[in-house]
């Protein structure tokens, strides 16, 4: 219904801000993400919304980027999630994440969120994995941003992430390695894992 809100921040609470607009308060429900990192009460902020109806509720869920959007627009499909448990989720670890954490099948990672049992966080791999690619910012050597081109597409690209990651790299670093290499579709996890190694 509403793609954003942007007004001025009047109210923060525990997982809910008030955002005012046009002379009306906005009531939504944010993760703890969120919350860390909003502005000060008085400034303007812009919020993109996700609007939950129901029968017995209507709810408006926001994020500071498109990508948290998206993201939690794909786990509220998962069968067993819903709204307050995504928002749990992201509430526990960042988008980035929990993107890692699905295409590398960590549960254990997921199910750190409240109300998230290890069957759900299998459920959220299984179902997300086909639909989520890691897309890290990482720095270069000049310390400028640069964002991964080669999203994480492929069960060789994940097999050799989580080998590097077994070998003490961070993920971001195994991400860098492998989106450096030149990797082609024919390769299997070890060749990858080799050329990562090589880009070190």
């Amino acid at each position: 219904m509403y793609a954003y809100i942007k007004g001025e921040l009047v109210d923060i609470s525990e997982d809910n801000i008030v955002l005012e607009c046009g002379n009306i308060g906005y009531n939504i429900r944010v993760p703890l993400s969120v919350i860390q990192r909003l502005p000060s009460i008085g400034t303007t902020v812009k919020i993109y919304t996700y609007t939950s109806v129901r029968e017995d509720a209507f709810n408006l869920f926001g994020f500071l980027s498109k990508d948290d959007l998206e993201i939690y627009k794909k786990l509220i499909l998962v069968n067993g999630v819903g709204p307050k448990g995504a928002l749990s989720i992201l509430s526990t670890m960042s988008a980035d994440d929990l993107r890692y954490a699905i295409v590398s099948g960590d549960a254990k990672a997921i199910s750190k969120a409240p109300g998230i049992g290890s069957k759900s966080a299998e459920r959220i791999i299984l179902e997300l994995r086909d639909k989520v690619a890691l897309r890290i910012s990482v720095p270069d050597d000049d310390n400028t941003a640069i964002v991964s081109s080669n999203p994480i597409d492929t069960d060789a690209k994940n097999e050799a992430i989580e080998a590097m990651v077994a070998l003490g790299y961070t993920p971001v670093e195994a991400l860098k390695a492998i989106n450096a290499s030149p990797i082609t579709d024919d390769m299997d996890s070890g060749s990858i894992l080799k050329l990562a190694l090589k880009a070190l």
